[in-house]
């Protein structure tokens, strides 16, 4: 991969995208593995990691301990964001503009999404690309450092 720690990418990973990491590994381990390295900014809000939680607790039944450790994991490898304005963007999943809330505010470069329905069919969202997670590790592959 041509990135770097000189300029890490800025990226807003969806809570699925979290989800598929922390179960199933495959690309989305590997974005989570080059935020770990410093070489990908991963910027989160209080909205993401409330919804990664909750998908934890409610599709996976795990345990407050479990969903702890794993949400203090997640706080150690990215960079915390407010977003200052709501987006009422998505109709039909309002989670979603929590995710386009936190690329803007943030000025992400990516949104790293597997949600075939609402994000990913919108390409780019302000300038910011939405993309696979697979899309997306091809991508900064091709960006110079």
């Amino acid at each position: 991969m041509n990135i770097g720690k000189k300029n890490p990418v800025k990226v807003v990973v969806d809570t699925n995208v979290y989800i598929s990491a922390i179960l199933f590994g495959g690309n989305p381990e590997k974005i989570r593995r080059l935020s770990k390295e410093g070489r990908v900014e991963l910027l989160i809000s209080e909205a993401i990691i409330a919804e990664v939680a909750e998908v934890l607790r409610r599709k996976f039944n795990w345990e407050n301990w479990q969903i702890s450790q794993t949400i203090d994991e997640i706080r150690e490898i990215a960079t915390l964001v407010i977003p200052r304005q709501t987006l009422f963007i998505i109709k039909k999943d309002d989670n979603d503009n929590r995710i386009l809330e936190c690329a803007v505010e943030g000025k992400a470069q990516y949104i790293v999404s597997g949600d075939k329905h609402h994000l990913l069919p919108l390409k780019e969202y302000q300038g910011i690309r939405i993309l696979t997670p697979a899309q997306f590790l091809e991508a900064i592959s091709l960006e110079p450092d």
